[in-house]
Order: C-alpha cells, then structure tokens, then sequence
C-alpha cells in the first residue's frame, strides 16, 4: 500500500516551531517506522493557506487517490489538508472513491478502523456545530444592536451618535421614513434617488442621493419602526 505524507505551512506559520515543513516531514516519517510502513512519498504546499482546496501539492494527490494510486494519505494535522468543514466533506468523499485511507496524528485518526470512522464523524459533526453557534451569536448580537439602536460603523439617516447609541435627529428621520414610504409603494432604488435629488434634499453626508444610499435604509426598516 502506497502512502503519501501530505505537508502544508502557510506563510505566517514558516517559523512556527513544530510547524515547519522539515519537522512535519520527520514526525510523520518517524511514525511510519514505527507502524512498520514503508517510507512515505512527501508532498507540500509551502506558504499556502488551507482556506482552498486549490493548491498544487494537494491537487496532485487528489488526482493520484482518483486514480487509486495511494492506499493512505497521512497528515500531521487535519488542519493541515483543510480548515473549512465545507471542504472536509467533498475530501472524504474522494477519499472514499478512491479506496485511500486517512491518518491524522494529531486527532489519532485512521480511517481504516471503525473507531477512527466514528471519530471523524465526531470531529465533523463538531466543527459543524461550532460553525452555526458562531453563526448563531452573531445573527443575536447584530438582532439586539439594531433592537436598541447601538451605533455600527458610521450614523445612519435620521440618528447621530452619542456615546454608544444613537440619538434620534427628527429632520432626517423623516426624510428617512418617506423613503420607506416610497419603496413601500413599489418605486425602485434609482426612482427615489432621483426624486429625492430633484427636490435637493441632502444625504447624511450633504452630497448627492445614489440607488446604493437608498438601499441602506430599505434594508433596516426596524431601525425606524417600521
């Protein structure tokens, strides 16, 4: 069985010690001695991130284990082939087309038994849960600072900041509920823009109304009540 020892630092981890090409390629190779395997054939992304699967080293193995030229792909790391459970999946899939094995030092992981299957069902299903809980937080943070008008990056139509919340300016609140108005009624982005100009009634920032300053209201009615 032909196994391919897949090693991988992006730029920012080069002088991570523990983390560099030479130490991956030796910890993995010593670990093929130990189980009585045949010295692995070394493969390496050098200063490649992990965020895509479209990387050089990689693509070759993957083109290898299609043709079920490798029986085992051993990795220091899981993070090391990807970071991203969306790409993890398509991967083992792969990975399972081609009858090729997966090894991970790091998490004990192989494949070839029913426990290390069981064990990366696990991790996937982890890193799962914990990509919809950050999801999850941050779609209730944003929820409760717009529900008590806390400031975002610049002042929005109708408020101007104080501390951290906003504080309403009546003149521009209504310009802003008349645009709400306006898009209830069925007029498009450029429609209210234009009118809006011609009847010069400045923006925020005192310039000229645009399609894309239009939309910045339309799409937070809940900041006006509405």
């Amino acid at each position: 069985m032909k196994t391919v020892a897949y090693i991988r630092v992006s730029t920012a981890e080069q002088a991570d010690q523990g983390v560099s090409l030479e130490a991956q390629a030796a910890r993995l190779s010593a670990y093929c001695i130990a189980q009585g395997w045949p010295q692995p054939e070394i493969v390496e992304d050098a200063g490649v991130s992990a965020k895509s699967l479209d990387r050089p080293g990689l693509g070759r193995i993957l083109e290898a284990i299609r043709r079920k030229q490798v029986g085992r792909l051993l990795v220091l790391k899981l993070d090391r082939l990807t970071r991203s459970v969306a790409d993890l999946s398509p991967l083992l899939k792969a990975l399972d087309r081609g009858n090729c094995q997966l090894v991970s030092l790091g998490e004990s992981l192989d494949t070839s038994t029913a426990a290390g299957r069981l064990m990366l069902n696990l991790l996937v299903s982890v890193s799962q849960w914990e990509r919809e809980a950050i999801a999850e937080r941050t779609r209730i943070a944003l929820r409760h600072k717009r529900s008590t008008k806390a400031v975002y990056n610049h002042d929005p139509l109708g408020f101007r900041r104080v501390g951290e919340t906003l504080q309403r300016v009546e003149e521009e609140f209504a310009t802003a509920v008349r645009v709400l108005e306006l898009y209830r009624q069925g007029h498009g982005l450029n429609a209210i823009a234009r009118r809006l100009n011609a009847e010069a009634i400045p923006t925020k920032t005192g310039g000229q109304w645009y399609a894309s300053t239009v939309k910045r209201i339309v799409e937070r009615p809940e900041l006006y009540g509405l």
